[in-house]
């Protein structure tokens, strides 16, 4: 367990010392880059310990999927760290498509699973199936990303029709889809009909009552079937930054209200918890310094101050 930091430490200064102290290499440097100006290379660098000869990413990059082979959401996160670093382009993106194209379903969009992790541990609720079906959870995020860094591929075009297709058709959710159809709106170059598309799903959240607008009644809230005690998603979930097209979703006073409580969940030894279910003692250590790294940008970008 990380050591507690001097309660009188900045929120910047106590999650450092957590980094530090529990983080991999990758994050160490992709905090360094992020909030100290350091270069972009050796995060590059990190990231590529991940990365197989198909393309793809591997090795628990994503730690809920443990083993070496590529999988969708591996690669994904590799494309969060390439975005946040500004080198999502060129031939990254083309060698990363090479290998989506190749693991993309019939439809020419992804599964949350490729079979050929079987026989690799990986989260209990993420099942491997022979032939497993597209996933807008899986496909939105990375098809919004790609399109926002101008990347353009022959993979793109009916990908992005898959997710246009499962967007606007959607009649019911659970929160992490929705979050991936808004990464994917957010990204996609169409923007009026983004923003329709946006509007509808913003109705379906609150309708079906997918977010927690106060977060001091949350035992009263119900979570989503499958999600573990605690899990809810918040309005800083699916609108992280101010331009995100789900901030219309919340009032300023919603809005702020989660952000307290965002800031109010940095622990005593200076990192922010992983929400959903611990299944493996690894997955929480590995995931905790990728969830605080997000808290911290996510109360950046609203100017939240953190010294």
């Amino acid at each position: 367990m990380a050591e507690i930091a001097s309660p009188s430490a900045t929120p910047l200064a106590r999650a450092e010392r957590f980094v530090w102290l529990t983080a991999r290499v990758l994050e160490q440097r992709l905090f360094a880059y992020s909030f100290f100006g350091k270069d972009a290379d050796p995060v590059e660098t990190a990231l590529a310990a991940y990365r197989n000869d198909d393309g793809g990413y591997g090795h628990a990059l994503e730690p809920d999927l443990r083993g070496p082979v590529s999988q969708p959401l591996h690669t994904a996160h590799a494309l969060r760290v390439l975005d946040a670093i500004g080198r999502c382009g060129g031939g990254r993106a083309e060698r990363i498509c090479r290998y989506l194209t190749k693991v993309s379903t019939p439809e020419g969009a992804l599964p949350v699973l490729h079979p050929s992790s079987r026989g690799y541990p990986a989260a209990p609720w993420i099942p491997v199936v022979d032939d497993p079906p597209s996933s807008l959870l899986a496909t939105g995020p990375v098809v919004g990303l790609l399109h926002r860094n101008e990347v353009w591929h022959a993979w793109l075009f009916r990908a992005t029709d898959y997710c246009w297709s499962a967007v606007e058709s959607l009649t019911r959710t659970h929160p992490y889809e929705a979050e991936a159809a808004v990464a994917f709106l957010d990204g996609v170059p169409d923007r009026p009909r983004a923003a329709a598309a946006a509007e509808r799903l913003g109705r379906l959240v609150r309708e079906q009552g997918l977010v927690l607008l106060d977060p001091a009644r949350s035992a009263d809230v119900p979570v989503a079937e499958g999600y573990a005690p605690g899990e809810h998603h918040l309005a800083y979930d699916f609108a992280p930054s101010p331009g995100s097209l789900a901030r219309s979703w919340f009032t300023d006073e919603e809005m702020d209200r989660a952000l307290d409580h965002l800031a109010g969940l940095q622990g005593e030894d200076g990192g922010w918890p992983v929400t959903w279910r611990e299944w493996a003692p690894a997955t929480a250590l590995e995931g905790r310094p990728v969830v605080t790294l997000r808290a911290l940008q996510t109360l950046r970008a609203y100017g939240r101050q953190l010294g």
